[in-house]
């Protein structure tokens, strides 16, 4: 049993063979799939997906490219939604300084007070951070999440590893773990305790090897899996039981 604990399966590009994506997951042996939201029409998506298929999960939150759209109304939608069954975490959320679509100081004020939602529904919180890792740490030091959460597609360095996980929080490899420049992110793979690392495609994007340049999906999660076996020494199906036990233990399945 594989989990793919983060995918965007209500993207436009799916719509073609949605049908044929849940069969070729089904070939994978990835038996569960969570959908995330970045805003509030994709975090209905997501609620609505969970409800129609047994293998998907959702996740509610506002990405902080959409952070300055936020209103409280959409606070009080996501809350509404955060209490629905199988919505599993509060994500993703964060910050992005690379593309800056939203000021980062909005950023910085949507991510705190998602948090302090997450808090509240008891979920824990899926973490975007993409050239912010400063100020993504302070807040989650003085702000930690009550259920803990998990930095989605980790690119940092293991020295930025260590402080989060001290703070509790899980890391969740996707394709780039495959690529051959992805230094930084093997030798987290190789220094991880095993009780603390997830497994996702973030599909449609960061399709990994030997898929890159086609669309990403669920069922490619499998290599993800199979390249961090190989970095520890594990045969596949221990180091997809692992993720998965690990899976259950934060999102409390």
């Amino acid at each position: 049993m594989i989990w793919d604990t983060h995918a965007h399966l209500d993207d436009p590009r799916y719509q073609g063979d949605f049908q044929g994506v849940l069969d070729n997951m089904a070939r994978a042996h990835i038996t569960r799939v969570t959908n995330v939201g970045y805003d509030l029409p994709s975090s209905e998506r997501s609620v609505r997906l969970a409800h129609q298929y047994d293998a998907v999960y959702a996740a509610v939150g506002v990405h902080p490219h959409d952070a300055q759209g936020a209103a409280e109304e959409t606070w009080e939608s996501l809350t509404q939604l955060a209490r629905e069954d199988k919505v599993i975490a509060w994500g993703e959320i964060g910050l992005d300084y690379y593309r800056d679509l939203s000021p980062r100081k909005i950023q910085q004020e949507v991510f705190i007070r998602q948090i302090e939602l997450a808090d509240q529904a008891g979920l824990p919180i899926i973490i975007h951070n993409r050239d912010a890792h400063q100020d993504l740490f302070e807040i989650v030091k003085a702000h930690t999440p009550k259920k803990g959460g998990v930095f989605h597609c980790y690119s940092g360095s293991w020295e930025m590893a260590k402080l989060i996980l001290n703070l509790g929080f899980y890391i969740s490899f996707a394709g780039p773990l495959t690529f051959k420049n992805a230094r930084h992110t093997v030798e987290v793979a190789e220094k991880v305790p095993l009780d603390r690392f997830l497994v996702e495609t973030d599909s449609p994007y960061l399709t990994p090897e030997p898929y890159r340049g086609k669309r990403n999906e669920p069922a490619y999660v499998r290599q993800v899996v199979e390249r961090f076996g190989t970095i520890r020494g594990l045969e596949v199906e221990e180091a997809a039981r692992l993720a998965f036990e690990n899976g259950n233990r934060l999102f409390g399945l």
